[in-house]
């Protein structure tokens, strides 16, 4: 790490603390040069291949400007977005992986845009999965019903379970 200052090859770290979300580190380093202090801040690249071979850096930004598309006329809100877009992060940085392709960040762009709104689920699934005929999109429902009724079978199960 070069000082900014005197542009002295080499820095010692003084002080290293998490950020509030966990994704980055800052250290305080001294230069041992001119004794001036600075700060950093490291986070862990995250690189995602494109369907053409090209890498790029990873962007939350990016997610939500996909899915807003599929939001719109939707009762979504910013922020519901930008949690969207933390969620898919989160899962992507679990795999511990450097490089993912762009093909799993729209698998993990699914779940949660489920759970968010359903009929954007479906616009983004129509897309992302290349439904091409009306029984891609009658398929898909078909499975969004299963979900819906296994959910609600569970419920039903659990509050049965919990009367005397």
């Amino acid at each position: 790490m070069f000082c900014p200052f005197c542009r002295h090859p080499d820095s010692r770290v003084i002080d290293s603390r998490t950020s509030d979300d966990g994704l980055s580190i800052r250290r305080r380093r001294q230069c041992p040069e001119c004794g001036r202090r600075f700060s950093t801040t490291e986070t862990a690249s995250l690189n995602i291949i494109k369907r053409s071979g090209v890498v790029e850096p990873f962007s939350r930004e990016k997610i939500v400007t996909g899915v807003r598309k599929a939001c719109q006329g939707r009762p979504v809100t910013d922020s519901d977005l930008a949690m969207l877009a933390q969620k898919v992060e989160e899962t992507i940085r679990q795999t511990g992986a450097s490089q993912i392709d762009a093909n799993d960040i729209g698998l993990a762009i699914l779940p949660p845009l489920q759970k968010l709104d359903e009929v954007a689920y479906m616009r983004f699934a129509s897309v992302y999965q290349g439904f091409s005929s009306l029984e891609d999109f009658e398929g898909a429902i078909a499975q969004l019903r299963r979900e819906h009724a296994s959910a609600a079978d569970s419920a039903a199960a659990a509050s049965a379970a919990e009367r005397p």
